[in-house]
């Protein structure tokens, strides 16, 4: 497989938000179809590359899918002899050495929505873009999402994905993954109802969080009951967002306080996957 083609599948995987395995040669000794270093990468239907074919490549393809289902799969080495003495799963390969391979899970990866790139929602995309997530920044204003403001998130580990919306931000939902965690906190109370109302109606996403007090929420409560919404649909948004015991009123110290608590949902997640 060419050096950057392996890449490019794991980013097709991840694009599709699908599981896979990247596969390794991490070593040879003696004849081997393949040199360290020679990648496979393995999903749920397709394979991209390969490691010399074989039972040595039908095994670690076997063992790779074996690990896509378990959510906390870490990444772990086999190894073995191409010997036709040597116990084989898949048919003979007598090329005469040995080989060890890594199988290295790659996780779908939390996709997290912001809704609102002010003060506090700058601060909290700092936060999370240090984070193996899909993050998505979603402004109406042109001026919050320009390249310079938010050069801070050049190096992000995330994969972020910028979202200029002059009108209507909640048409945005329709283009999210399902299961994203939502956060509204835009710059006017107009588009938080709106986004609020939309996510209700729209399907299959994750936590709904709103940024605001205590009175904007009544106010809230009560447009979203007239719009049609029971009472049990408008209880999944949560307001207001955070951990409750942290109670600083600066933008970074709300931005910490949000990532916290969704980190907290993310391992509540990983614990009801488990189960």
């Amino acid at each position: 497989m060419p050096e950057t083609a392996w890449f490019n599948a794991v980013a097709r995987l991840r694009a599709r938000r699908e599981p896979g395995v990247l596969v390794t040669v991490a070593s040879v000794r003696g004849h081997a179809p393949r040199d360290a270093g020679a990648k496979l990468v393995v999903g749920a239907r397709e394979t991209w590359g390969s490691i010399g074919g074989g039972n040595l490549e039908a095994v670690a393809i076997d063992r790779a899918r074996e690990l896509l289902d378990d959510p906390d799969a870490k990444p772990v080495l086999f190894e073995t002899a191409l010997s036709d003495k040597a116990p084989y799963e898949r048919g003979v390969q007598c090329c005469g050495g040995k080989v060890t391979v890594l199988l290295e899970p790659l996780p779908v990866v939390p996709a997290v929505a912001i809704f609102g790139v002010g003060h506090v929602g700058l601060e909290l995309a700092r936060i999370l873009a240090r984070h193996d997530l899909e993050l998505h920044l979603v402004d109406s204003r042109p001026a919050q999402l320009a390249d310079e403001r938010l050069a801070a998130l050049s190096d992000a580990v995330a994969n972020v994905q910028v979202h200029r919306v002059p009108l209507l931000p909640e048409i945005i939902l329709g283009e999210l993954p399902p299961g994203t965690h939502v956060l509204i906190m835009t710059h006017d109370h107009a588009e938080d109802v709106a986004l609020c109302d939309a996510v209700l109606r729209g399907g299959d996403l994750g936590s709904i969080g709103l940024i605001g007090s205590a009175g904007k929420w009544a106010r809230f409560q009560r447009m979203l009951a007239e719009g049609g919404h029971d009472p049990s649909a408008i209880a999944r948004i949560r307001t207001p967002i955070g951990l409750a015991e942290i109670t600083g009123k600066e933008p970074a110290t709300i931005a910490v306080s949000v990532a916290a608590d969704l980190l907290l949902t993310f391992e509540r997640e990983r614990s009801a996957a488990r189960s």
